[in-house]
């Protein structure tokens, strides 16, 4: 672990650490997460496909992987930046290092540089592209962050949604009151068991179901999920979602939500820079009663 990494930013600074995980190069949206802790639910988020992602909490590592905080089958995210990286964690659920995790499937990290300073730039420039490596200099990896597409002009559902149906196994210990379907766009795993705890028998369906075939199911309601991207690049299923409205209830999360908004004709923009993280504050403006969300 003392062979150097760069990050390469699209406006042209460069942070020079230490690599950790595996040795490659990759490029991606940068993004920054505000949780203090849940590293291994961030990596597993199909929501951070094609995104390499930086917690701003400043040693990561300390508890190593387990086997029950994935919230999706692999690795979604394109690379992973720290500040301060442990290479010996204490967990009783441990079962490998961060850095083993990361190095068996392919994914590289970058560790030792001042995330803090990173977090400033991509605040007051907003997220941009950049390239993670450490088998090339700067002007090699800038020459191929160049030629790389853009984040934005990508549709990543199709890498992150599941190929056909499944249904989930019911909990022989809940009552399943109600059947809904769930359009994965990148669902996570809670969300499914939050809603089997709810008293709900779940189908997952390809993002690309058509009307029809979802309401072959017979859902009592119908769930949009997450997942990563521009909704703006989603036309085919802004117009799923406009052929159900009326037919059946109908809830989004997150880019769920968004397409929803498309589909009775609002449009979306882009943020200086994403809310990510577990501890973001949002108040109820008929109220004013503050709640921390997760974003």
């Amino acid at each position: 672990m003392n062979k150097k990494a760069l990050l390469l930013l699209e406006d042209g600074s460069s942070y020079e650490g230490i690599s950790f995980g595996a040795e490659n190069t990759v490029y991606g949206e940068v993004v920054f997460d505000t949780a203090m802790a849940g590293y291994q639910e961030m990596l597993t988020d199909p929501s951070f496909a094609g995104q390499i992602v930086m917690p701003t909490y400043p040693l990561i590592g300390n508890y190593g992987i387990n086997q029950i905080d994935n919230e999706s089958k692999q690795i979604q995210v394109r690379g992973f930046i720290v500040r301060e990286y442990c290479p010996k964690p204490s967990h009783w659920q441990n079962i490998c290092s961060l850095q083993d995790y990361l190095k068996s499937n392919g994914i590289p990290g970058l560790s030792g540089i001042d995330t803090r300073a990173l977090v400033r730039r991509l605040r007051s420039s907003g997220v941009m592209m950049g390239i993670l490596t450490s088998e090339m200099t700067v002007e090699e990896a800038r020459k191929a962050l160049n030629d790389a597409p853009s984040y934005g002009t990508l549709d990543f559902i199709q890498q992150v949604s599941t190929q056909k149906p499944y249904q989930l196994k019911p909990n022989p210990d809940i009552s399943s009151t109600y059947h809904i379907v769930v359009v994965d766009m990148g669902v996570k795993h809670n969300i499914t068991r939050i809603l089997e705890r709810l008293g709900c028998r779940i189908t997952v369906v390809p993002a690309i179901t058509s009307e029809k075939e979802i309401l072959n199911f017979d859902p009592d309601g119908i769930l949009l999920s997450p997942g990563p991207g521009d909704p703006a690049l989603l036309d085919y299923l802004t117009k799923t979602i406009k052929s159900l409205i009326g037919k059946k209830p109908i809830m989004g999360i997150c880019l769920g939500h968004q397409l929803i908004a498309h589909a009775f004709g609002a449009k979306t923009f882009k943020l200086k820079f994403g809310h990510r993280g577990g501890n973001h504050p949002v108040r109820d403006l008929s109220t004013g009663r503050i709640y921390i969300t997760t974003q």
